[in-house]
């Protein structure tokens, strides 16, 4: 069982030191025993708030967060299991208004049995006030960073947890819709924790409480000081242009080559990824998403790397996009892949609309998307991430419509007709310039 911690324990864990100002809401008096006349009620609330020293189940104010100012909500679990009724709408929809008015990011540190039954539907009702909240303050283009402590159910996950930007959890933290009590007698509880949610692309990352402020300290910078544009980076791969159209396909698949790895590393300073679909699916090993540090600046990185795509990484790559776009951070995308995955799997995971949702998104962009193509680009699952009219490429890499094997076994060519194909399909760097697919070959850094 993951240690429980209340309220102030969480704030003084995540907020730098005589930083907090608490700021509260209130309806007035509460009718006998809240809106339902439930008997008891009033009780209830009389021994939580004496049990906690809270008044109710949130606690929120602003704090600087390792040196960035924000808008936290704690929840007190130890006040009627962490429930929302009326006036802990009140507080919610009163912390995300000082967001918006004073341009600042908003940090839910949830703990949360769901919506508070002594009050009902009207607590049920609290959701949507919850949501209204959230979606103008998305509006408003502020970043929300939910924490998941243990446990977190029902409708704050549905709400304040799953509908925030980025999702941090505490190890071991219960997450999931349905509560401990309502599951079904033979459910799988290791479906409904903070590991399993990472695993199915519903949270970015799981958390030691003792790093959480650092890592919300250092999300904090990254979503809230965007850059104003994004060069392509320099080329770390071999020098030179490639003779033939089947060097240039030899040369972006030898295995010595750099990959995306190696090019976020040399690019940022420091940088944050972000993992999943929210839909179930993650794609860690064909397309890493996230944020970067560069120049004191921050920059959106979308970067496929050298494996075949599958639907979860191109889902995971617009939703990158997505929320950059909301927060004004321009956009860097790395091509390199030899295509989509095309698999049965893939296609059951909707491959198509997946794919259509990078065009989409890379296409109503507002902010810069700059590309470069570091390795291979394989057709339609290479150009997607691809920025037109400002896409780059570096000397070890080639685009193409197709790859050059496939394309002569479709024009029912012989095999050794495969490297006259290449030369044909005009897929080298220089190539591409010279058709104006891209604008120019990135050069290697000045030793």
């Amino acid at each position: 069982m993951p240690e429980r911690r209340s309220a102030r324990e969480m704030l003084t864990l995540v907020a730098d030191q005589d930083t907090f100002g608490e700021f509260t809401s209130s309806r007035g008096e509460l009718k006998p025993d809240g809106p339902l006349g439930w008997q008891g009620y009033d009780a209830s609330r009389a021994r939580a708030a004496e049990r906690t020293g809270e008044e109710e189940s949130v606690v929120c104010g602003t704090a600087r967060v390792d040196g960035t100012p924000a808008v936290l909500i704690a929840f007190e679990f130890g006040f009627l299991g962490g429930s929302l009724g009326e006036r802990t709408g009140d507080r919610l929809e009163a912390a995300y208004t000082h967001a918006r008015a004073h341009r600042l990011p908003v940090v839910p540190l949830i703990a949360t049995g769901g919506s508070r039954m002594q009050e009902g539907m009207l607590a049920l009702s609290q959701l949507q006030r919850v949501a209204r909240q959230s979606a103008l303050t998305r509006e408003a283009g502020l970043p929300q960073i939910a924490v998941l402590r243990d446990p977190t159910t029902g409708g704050g996950w549905a709400t304040l947890g799953a509908g925030a930007d980025v999702v941090l959890a505490l190890p071991g933290a219960q997450v999931g819709f349905a509560g401990s009590r309502v599951r079904p007698a033979d459910a799988d509880p290791s479906a409904y924790t903070a590991e399993s949610q990472l695993a199915v692309g519903s949270v970015d990352a799981v958390v030691d409480p003792g790093e959480l402020k650092g890592v919300l300290g250092s999300w904090l910078r990254l979503l809230m000081t965007p850059a104003t544009d994004v060069s392509p980076p320099r080329a770390l791969g071999r020098a030179g242009l490639p003779a033939t159209g089947w060097d240039a396909v030899q040369r972006a698949r030898a295995a010595e080559r750099p990959r995306a790895q190696a090019y976020l590393d040399a690019f940022f300073a420091h940088r944050r990824d972000i993992s999943g679909d929210r839909c179930g699916g993650t794609d860690p090993g064909g397309m890493l998403c996230g944020f970067g540090e560069r120049d004191g600046r921050t920059v959106a990185y979308a970067a496929q790397t050298g494996a075949a795509t599958r639907p979860a990484g191109y889902r995971t790559a617009a939703r990158l996009i997505r929320l950059a776009d909301r927060l004004d951070i321009p956009v860097l995308t790395l091509v390199d892949t030899p295509g989509a995955a095309n698999d049965a799997e893939a296609e059951r995971q909707g491959a198509g609309a997946a794919i259509a949702e990078v065009f989409g998104a890379v296409a109503s962009a507002r902010v810069p998307v700059t590309t470069l193509v570091i390795g291979e680009g394989g057709s339609g699952g290479a150009l997607a991430l691809a920025a037109p009219g400002n896409t780059w490429a570096t000397p070890d890499s080639y685009f193409s419509v197709i790859a050059p094997e496939l394309a002569a076994a479709i024009l029912k060519r012989p095999r050794e007709a495969v490297e006259a194909t290449a030369g044909q399909l005009r897929i080298r760097p220089q190539d591409l310039v010279a058709l104006e697919v891209i604008r120019g070959i990135v050069d290697h850094p000045q030793p």
